[in-house]
């Protein structure tokens, strides 16, 4: 007997990536920043108290919000904290998108879209990218003629890396009926000299949600914390009536806003992983291993049929030998590995690994 609501017990949970618990392995694949985060940063839990745990927290952590507001040229208003980024993604599919309605997602994507989806209730029209990953240029219409209510761009894009440019989600953001969330979980190590800012949309364009967070860029994926930048009649309603009263805690709240006030650590990190990321396509590409243009802190590498067997096999012999990366045993990704970026010594040990395995 259950007592789960019939689209509950019909839905697939979502599944994150291993984490073992051995301090022996080189875990590339979940993505997180290789360096550790500054001593400024980790100096604030030192001065948390027990007079200021046997409180409350700010309920809209509005020390967080103005130091957000600072670093992205915005006002307070535009600036929603979350409980991690994936917070503000329920968020958006509880205020924005009806039970019964539709979301869209261009796949590839981040998979726990679709398990938000079904718990609450919600379709989900799956459009397809193009073979090399970019969007469709039919994408705003066929998100129209499929009614959907919110529409998904993880930006760069997860698992291939891949980047779409602010022009062309400005156009998306003009032309589709609802809401448009560009999740921007591995925006920070796009390399500056591309320019790229889609945050400028969120004046002109009111349907325009950002997500943000701390895990990836900020060396904070223990912490959970994250934030969406909008426009204020966006944030507003998640703000005051769909996000969970206190849903950042008191700790979380003070090392996020010091972790965005010492926002140059972090900077120095992203520039080490872009400098890695570099290096680790151009030994990749010497095996004969493509990867895609990634702007992430990871690349998707497509592994030949006749290397260690393929993919599946690699995964699996790399994982022997305490390497760990990410397998998709999904259409379109099933000859591929996602790789995160780690530290120079990580990233060696992984390509002496194919080295071997190559002869």
């Amino acid at each position: 007997m259950t007592y789960e609501r019939e689209n509950i017990a019909n839905m697939h949970g979502y599944i994150p990536g291993e984490q073992p618990d051995s301090p022996d392995i080189i875990k590339l694949n979940t993505n997180e920043n290789p360096y550790s985060a500054p001593d400024p940063v980790i100096e604030t839990l030192r001065h948390i108290t027990g007079e200021m745990l046997r409180k409350y927290p700010p309920p809209t952590a509005n020390d967080f919000r103005q130091v957000a507001a600072q670093t992205h040229e915005v006002a307070s208003d535009n600036i929603i904290p979350t409980n991690a980024g994936d917070e503000l993604l329920r968020l958006a599919i509880t205020t924005f998108v009806e039970p019964g309605a539709t979301i869209a997602v261009a796949e590839p994507s981040y998979s726990l879209y679709p398990v938000l989806a079904a718990a609450h209730g919600a379709g989900v029209l799956e459009i397809q990218r193009n073979d090399d990953w970019s969007l469709p240029r039919n994408l705003a219409q066929q998100i129209s003629d499929g009614g959907a209510q919110l529409t998904l761009i993880v930006n760069p894009n997860a698992p291939t890396g891949t980047l779409t440019s602010v022009a062309d989600l400005k156009e998306l953001a003009e032309a589709i009926p609802g809401v448009l969330l560009i999740d921007e979980a591995y925006v920070d190590f796009v390399d500056p000299d591309q320019g790229y800012d889609a945050i400028q949309l969120i004046g002109d364009h009111p349907n325009v949600l950002i997500l943000r967070t701390l895990s990836k860029g900020y060396s904070l994926a223990g912490l959970r914390f994250g934030y969406g930048i909008g426009h204020a009649d966006l944030i507003s309603p998640m703000l005051t009536k769909t996000r969970d009263s206190y849903n950042t805690d008191l700790v979380s709240q003070k090392i996020a806003t010091a972790a965005l006030t010492h926002r140059p650590f972090a900077q120095k990190t992203w520039e080490a992983v872009r400098q890695e990321r570099d290096r680790m396509v151009r030994e990749l590409h010497a095996f004969g291993i493509l990867t895609t243009d990634s702007h992430a802190n990871f690349v998707l590498a497509t592994i030949p049929g006749d290397f260690a067997g393929g993919a599946a096999n690699l995964y699996q012999t790399l994982k022997q030998r305490g390497i760990f990366v990410r397998y998709f045993d999904l259409d379109r990704l099933g000859d591929k590995l996602r790789i995160t970026i780690g530290t120079p010594d990580q990233n060696t040990a992984l390509l002496n690994a194919l080295k071997e395995l190559a002869t």
